[in-house]
């Protein structure tokens, strides 16, 4: 957003205009706060130029100042961390897949396999995370900043190796263990059918209970098939950040 007698908007201007076609994958919108007050007062716009960031018609980060260097950095992060441009057409509007916002350094997988990591199951390819010495993980996944969950997508194979029993688990203070996950009552308990596990299956969850999430904790306790070990092809969330600016809320001006 900007204001046309704003100096810092007038240095920016070529820059912005240039990225807008260095990236043609992402839609660049120019709105001025004079025109459009209600708009900046809907977005806490307090100084110009600030450029708000919306994936899926959800607001999901600015950047402010006329630093071009640092604006197309931010571009760049956001466009690397894109699940992809041919977005899932079942997830309902106004959410968004939230595999950007999960911090990997703050997540961990007990019994996963050596060869067949936690990392595999965050990306859409032929990798996988497989379980060590039996059938059963505890991923703790956490997010960079607080998220409301509406579902989850939990894909695996149809050899039996897919999950079937898992318990959810949000905001834990520590680690658990095990022994803790087995007698414990989770956030939600979720009996997953192989049609749920299938590449278009969603897993809705119980959107009252995770609204305000920083990091969630899966507890795999069996696979389809009674198999030896547990496999895991892909897994994301889908809801929206805490702080997000649904796109619904800006007036039409034309």
């Amino acid at each position: 957003m900007l204001l046309k007698r704003c100096g810092p908007c007038l240095r920016i201007a070529p820059a912005f205009s240039s990225m807008s076609n260095k990236y043609p994958q992402a839609v660049f919108l120019e709105v001025d706060v004079h025109q459009c007050q209600g708009t900046a007062a809907t977005n806490n716009i307090s100084a110009t130029p600030t450029f708000l960031f919306f994936r899926n018609k959800v607001r999901i980060d600015q950047y402010q100042g006329a630093d071009a260097v640092g604006l197309e950095e931010k571009i760049k992060q956001h466009l690397e961390n894109d699940p992809g441009s041919n977005e899932d057409t079942d997830i309902p509007k106004g959410y968004m897949d939230l595999m950007p916002f999960i911090n990997k350094a703050g997540c961990e997988c007990l019994n996963e396999s050596d060869e067949h990591g936690f990392d595999n199951c965050l990306r859409k390819d032929m990798t996988f995370l497989e379980s060590d010495c039996d059938e059963q993980l505890l991923i703790t996944v956490a997010f960079n900043q607080p998220v409301k969950l509406y579902s989850m997508k939990f894909q695996g194979p149809d050899n039996g190796q897919g999950p079937k029993y898992v318990k959810i688990f949000i905001n834990l203070p520590r680690s658990m263990d095990f022994e803790e996950a087995e007698r414990s009552e989770p956030t939600q308990a979720l009996e997953l059918t192989e049609d749920d596990i299938k590449e278009d299956g969603i897993v809705p969850l119980r959107y009252v209970k995770f609204q305000n999430v920083n990091s969630v904790t899966i507890f795999v306790q069996s696979n389809q098939g009674e198999e030896e070990t547990t496999r895991i092809s892909y897994f994301t969330f889908i809801g929206t950040p805490v702080q997000a600016t649904n796109m619904n809320d800006f007036k039409r001006l034309f």
